[in-house]
């Protein structure tokens, strides 16, 4: 396969997929995405195995990747390497079509959070926060919020909606209170009916809206309401297994199209604040540093 072969036809241009991976690794500092500059630091970027523990792959297959010797990376290696780095909407299609693939259409099922909310996501540090797409797809997590609610970015099909796991699997629902459990449910059809008005005609949005209507007769309950709110703020409590009841308070801000939103929890009052502090800690025995990514 040619090093020069050109870009989507299914070829690669390996020697400068190598070269915009090495430069990017390069132009990122470690504290952007929540890494320790040590003094010891050679290099004021990444190093291949950071890059590696934060997009999930091997060392090797990273090495690989910067020497111009690796397969055809699969669509969602690319992804894990779009959000390790941090890459702009334009970035990571110019490495799609470096790596002979075409970027995955905005509303497939490969999303990806746009590069300024994962920086915000590192900065947040121990703030649990999210990033999900207008549709309710989680999008990235930092490591406060996995702990907190769990991994919500590894599921496909219908299920990686929220409204669609929350309306089709009894078992979901991330350690809330049994009767917060109503509000919740609402507050996720509202805000579903706010996009599906948004993006009227959309084959995505009316699809979702179809299956969850068969699927749920309390979703379509509440559909037939016709409630419309984009959530913006609230209060929840969660009855966390490890640490007890933990009260916080949701801010949600959003992309100027509305397309993404970036979820922030923070302790509603210092017994929260405490019960928080000390899942992070518990949270950093059971995961050594360096095990997990931040998104």
């Amino acid at each position: 396969m040619p090093a020069s072969a050109a870009g989507h036809d299914g070829y690669m241009h390996r020697e400068q997929l190598a070269d915009f991976l090495r430069r990017r690794r390069e132009a990122i500092r470690p504290a952007e995405v929540g890494i320790a500059d040590g003094p010891r630091r050679r290099t004021a970027g990444l190093r291949r195995e950071e890059v590696a523990m934060l997009a999930g792959m091997s060392v090797d297959y990273v090495v690989r990747l910067e020497q111009g010797r690796s397969s055809q990376p699969s669509t969602q290696l690319l992804g894990a390497l779009a959000r390790a780095l941090r890459l702009s909407d334009d970035e990571r299609a110019h490495l799609f079509h470096l790596a002979g693939l075409r970027p995955p259409a905005a509303d497939g099922v490969a999303r990806f959070a746009r590069a300024g909310l994962m920086r915000l996501l590192d900065l947040l540090g121990d703030n649990p926060a999210m990033v999900l797409s207008d549709l309710g797809e989680v999008l990235a997590q930092n490591r406060a919020s996995v702990l907190l609610v769990g991994d919500h970015t590894g599921f496909s099909g219908d299920a990686r909606y929220l409204a669609y796991r929350w309306f089709t699997d009894p078992g979901y629902g991330p350690h809330l209170l049994p009767d917060e459990r109503e509000d919740h449910g609402r507050q996720l059809v509202a805000d579903l009916r706010a996009t599906a008005g948004r993006r009227s005609g959309d084959p995505v949005v009316t699809g979702l809206v179809e299956r969850l209507r068969a699927a749920s007769p309390d979703f379509r309950r509440l559909w037939a309401e016709h409630e419309v709110a984009v959530r913006r703020a609230g209060r929840k409590t969660f009855d966390h297994a490890r640490v007890g009841r933990v009260v916080m308070d949701c801010e949600t801000l959003m992309t100027p199209d509305l397309g993404q939103q970036l979820v922030v929890l923070t302790p509603a009052d210092e017994g929260s604040r405490e019960r928080l502090a000390l899942l992070l800690v518990l949270g950093v025995e059971e995961f050594p540093a360096g095990s997990a990514s931040a998104g």
